[in-house]
Formats: structure tokens, sequence, C-alpha cells
């Protein structure tokens, strides 16, 4: 049995355990519906309600992580003209993975093979793009903990959570180009683009301006 950080039920409690890797909490968030609602709901109601935005997506992993003994850690990447993303991330064997929520089927999983930080955002470099192909990663956060939120119950409670985006959004964040760099961008080819959008929710799409 695995130790309990806060109340879970005993049904969530079950649905925990059997994420007892990483991968199986992936599974899990591909499996739920995406949710364009903008709002930010705890894990809990996530388990509830059977559907998940990308924050969302987030914050259940981080939970389900640290449920097999993981810190829960977020790491946030910035975007131009597109929605930003964020990553639960988890270091296994000295090096970093992490398992996210995403309408782009490309910005998910990553296996803990790489050696920093760093390393695992520029992993989703060439498949962060919008909907029109730009490619619009731009920074990321370092590892943001979300113990400092224990005090607020965030994995049970029933109250929005956006304020622990807001927080996250204020965090540090490192630039991943140049300017020089940014103005030498191509365009994703069209058939990875099509193969990102696969199944994705049309209404949670980023409208990017051309």
């Amino acid at each position: 049995m695995k130790k309990s950080f806060f109340p879970w039920t005993e049904q969530e409690h079950s649905l925990l355990n059997k994420l007892d890797r990483p991968i199986k909490t992936q599974n899990y968030l591909n499996s739920l519906a995406y949710d364009p609602l903008p709002r930010t709901a705890s894990p809990r109601r996530v388990m509830k309600e059977g559907k998940a935005n990308c924050f969302e997506g987030a914050l259940f992993a981080a939970a389900a992580l640290r449920h097999i003994g993981h810190p829960p850690l977020l790491v946030d990447m910035r975007a131009h003209n597109d929605d930003d993303h964020v990553l639960a991330v988890f270091r296994q064997n000295d090096a970093w993975g992490c398992v996210a929520k995403s309408n782009y089927t490309v910005l998910r999983f990553r296996e803990p093979v790489y050696r920093s930080i760093r390393e695992l955002i520029m992993s989703y470099f060439d498949v962060f793009f919008n909907s029109i192909g730009q490619k619009t990663l731009r920074e990321y956060s370092p590892p943001f903990d979300l113990v400092r939120f224990d005090k607020d119950e965030w994995m049970t409670t029933d109250r929005d959570l956006s304020y622990i985006g807001d927080a996250l959004d204020r965090a540090r964040h490192y630039k991943v180009m140049t300017r020089a760099q940014i103005r030498a961008l191509g365009i994703t080819d069209p058939a990875l683009v099509k193969a990102g959008l696969l199944g994705a929710n049309a209404a949670g799409l980023y409208k990017p301006r051309s």
C-alpha cells in the first residue's frame, strides 16, 4: 500500500495504486476526454469527472507520481501564438522524464532518459507547433514543487486551482532561442501537423494568428 498524503477515498486509492509506473499514468490521461473549459480542477475532480485539460492533467500526473514516491513537480513551457504546455516531471536512474495531457499527440510522455530539464524540454521543440504549423516553444521554467500548496489540499479540493497556474507563470523562465534563431524558424511539415492533431478536440485548440 502506497503512502497517502491526503485522505483519498477507497476508490481513488485503488485507482492510484494501479498507476504504479509513469507510463500507466500517461495511459490513464490519454484515456480521458480533453476538457476545453477554462478552469483548473483538482486531481480528485479529474478522477470523478473523467476529463482534463493540459494543466489539470499535469496536476493529476504530479499527484499520481507522488503516490509512487516522486516529488510533485511541474515544468511550464511558454509558447508564442499558442497555448503554453505543462509537464509533470520525474527523475529515474539520474535522468528526467515526464507525463503530460495534451490535445496534440506529440506533446505527451517522455521516457526518463534526459540528463537535464533543458534537454527534456528541447525534445519537444520540433513538435511543439500550433495548428498552422508554426514552431511556438519559447521558454521553460525550472521544476516547480507543488508541496507549497499542500495546505490548500490541492489534490482533493473542490475549489478551482487556477491560482496555482498563476504562480507557475510568475516563476522564473529560461529562453530556448535567440531572436535570430526565432526569425530563421521554418514551418512544420503538414503531415506532422496532421499527425499531431489526430483525435484532437477542436474546441480546445488555440486559434493562432496567421
